[in-house]
């Protein structure tokens, strides 16, 4: 599953990107995993701001309440018509864009994986289709929205990012839930992807517990 992508660039560029009205005043991160901090660009009182929130929402089963277990996070939105999204993806205020530059997944035999990124070639920074709201659990967190894998992505993982373009942002934010829709089903070709393969342990995309994947 992607529970790793990267931010090579300044918050200032990422401002100028997404069409950031308020003053920027934030830390980029140069690795996001799950639980971890990340930036996201969301829609208030009609500006567009950048914001840092946590990856992941919280889930809480209630099995896991009866035996008072902490909720765990969900990073990944995969089936819409799963409740936990259900309502979110109706309403434009829960959209946001994620700003990437890349995104990892595991590589090679299990113990020895190696991060393999994926990058859009004809754009340096993307962004990818998000949902983001206040928790009572964790605070403000985010998800980024999967879809089935491209040729170049499927060898190592059957989903993938949404990955949108600059004229995508505008719908996204703002269209129908048939728009989110079609966008989750709408294929990205694998010629726009470019592959980095490393040497660099993957070490579980720094996935430190179990927790479920995706929902």
């Amino acid at each position: 599953m992607c529970n790793l992508y990267s931010v090579q660039t300044s918050a200032n560029e990422i401002a100028r990107h997404f069409g950031v009205t308020v003053p920027v005043a934030a830390d980029v991160p140069a690795e996001t995993i799950r639980g971890s901090a990340g930036l996201v660009v969301r829609e208030a009182r009609g500006r567009r701001i950048l914001q840092s929130l946590s990856w992941g929402f919280p889930r809480q089963t209630r099995e896991m309440r009866e035996r008072d277990e902490p909720p765990t996070r969900v990073n990944l939105t995969a089936d819409l018509t799963n409740p936990m999204w259900s309502d979110l993806v109706r309403d434009p205020r829960y959209r946001c864009l994620i700003p990437a530059t890349r995104f990892g997944e595991p590589d090679g035999p299990k113990g020895k994986m190696t991060r393999t990124w994926y990058r859009v070639a004809d754009e340096p920074l993307f962004a990818w289709a998000g949902f983001a709201r206040n928790t009572q659990a964790f605070g403000p967190v985010f998800s980024g929205m999967t879809t089935n894998s491209n040729d170049a992505v499927a060898p190592l993982n059957p989903r993938m990012p949404v990955l949108l373009r600059p004229n995508d942002y505008e719908r996204w934010l703002h269209g129908t839930v048939q728009d989110v829709i079609a966008f989750q089903f709408r294929e990205m070709s694998a010629d726009r992807l470019a592959i980095d393969r490393t040497d660099k342990l993957w070490r579980g995309g720094a996935v430190r517990v179990a927790e479920p994947a995706l929902l």
